[in-house]
């Protein structure tokens, strides 16, 4: 997960090699039961920050450089509100009981919207293939450059 001091090679690499690594923390939450209480705690806070950090980086950095592309749009527009979603749901489950029925439910429906928002950025026709071949070389490593400051902070 995106994490303070990464070192960015790549922007659009560097994003989807974050989105394998929370991949890999909603699989271990998926296979933990209501009774795990202290386990769940842990992975979700591990979620929750590498979600939050990772959305800030799209929208401080990503977001407005691919809102201005004619081609990524309309495409950065709905990855903006899926992430609305996903901090609504995110905000949601901090409150609730980890041991509920309620709670597992949550992370489900959380991990299903974090999978298309994924999906709908990685794809052959998404977000980040339609912005690298929208993007001059310079683009690309101004913007990687930015994603890199910005974790330095």
């Amino acid at each position: 997960m995106a994490k303070i001091g990464d070192k960015v090679e790549h922007p659009f690499k560097y994003l989807v090699e974050d989105h394998k690594k929370m991949a890999a923390l909603f699989e271990k939450l998926g296979d933990t039961t209501e009774r795990a209480e202290k386990t769940r705690e842990e992975l979700f806070e591990e979620i929750n920050n590498g979600l939050s950090l990772h959305s800030e980086l799209e929208e401080k950095m990503l977001y407005p450089t691919l809102e201005a592309i004619k081609k990524t749009h309309e495409l950065t527009l709905e990855s903006e509100q899926e992430h609305h979603v996903i901090k609504i749901l995110l905000k949601e489950m901090e409150v609730l009981d980890q041991t509920t029925e309620e709670w597992t439910a949550k992370s489900k429906v959380l991990e299903e919207n974090v999978s298309h928002h994924v999906e709908e950025e990685e794809k052959s026709d998404g977000l980040f293939k339609k912005a690298e071949s929208a993007m001059k070389k310079e683009e690309i490593e101004a913007l990687r450059k930015n994603m890199q400051d910005f974790l330095a902070q």
